[in-house]
């Protein structure tokens, strides 16, 4: 049995990331808590102009788990990730 459900698990993200170069839908995002971090998800298949935000997430030492009901954040062109004094994110994500 084969699952359309990935994860991207970016260990180390540094400014402006391309996670994934595809159409994509985000169906949940964990960060590791560092104090005033921010994650920011791009439309984008260019890391070095990635234009719009799509979403952004500011946490603390908390962390950050989110789980985006129904068919999740549909990313047409590709996600592009901006991850600032966080160690990085996982990414659940459905697409081929």
């Amino acid at each position: 049995m084969d699952s359309d459900q990935k994860t991207l698990n970016m260990a180390t993200v540094g400014a402006n990331t391309l996670a994934r170069g595809a159409r994509t839908r985000i169906t949940s995002i964990q960060a590791k808590g560092i104090a005033s971090s921010t994650l920011i998800l791009y439309d984008s298949a260019d890391a070095s102009t990635p234009g719009t935000a799509v979403a952004t997430y500011n946490y603390g030492t908390e962390g950050l788990e989110v789980y985006i009901p129904g068919s999740g954040i549909l990313f047409k062109d590709g996600v592009t990730i901006v991850v600032t004094a966080s160690a990085g994110a996982t990414l659940t994500i459905t697409g081929a």
